[in-house]
């Protein structure tokens, strides 16, 4: 297992209910992909948070990131949606 510290914005935050947190990872979660299967799978307001996880960005140590990306050795992974232009 591996901890990491995840980071929530904009509605992701509001639907999960915190802004961020810190959470035991199992040995098999080993992408961005496996995380947000991981988080939504804890059901209630993860499922509702991640019920479209294709639209979720993801940011490793500050630095954007496909979903097939590994996150062994992350310190902060920050998921929020699309950003939208003004």
């Amino acid at each position: 297992m591996s901890t990491v510290n995840l980071v929530y914005f904009s509605w992701v935050r509001e639907r999960i209910g915190r802004p961020e947190e810190t959470l035991e990872l199992p040995a098999d979660v080993v992408t961005v992909a496996d995380l947000l299967d991981h988080l939504k799978s804890r059901g209630g307001e993860y499922a509702a948070a991640f019920e479209h996880q294709n639209v979720i960005r993801a940011a490793i140590n500050q630095e954007h990131v496909e979903h097939g990306e590994p996150i062994a050795g992350a310190r902060e992974i920050a998921l929020f949606p699309p950003m939208t232009g003004g």
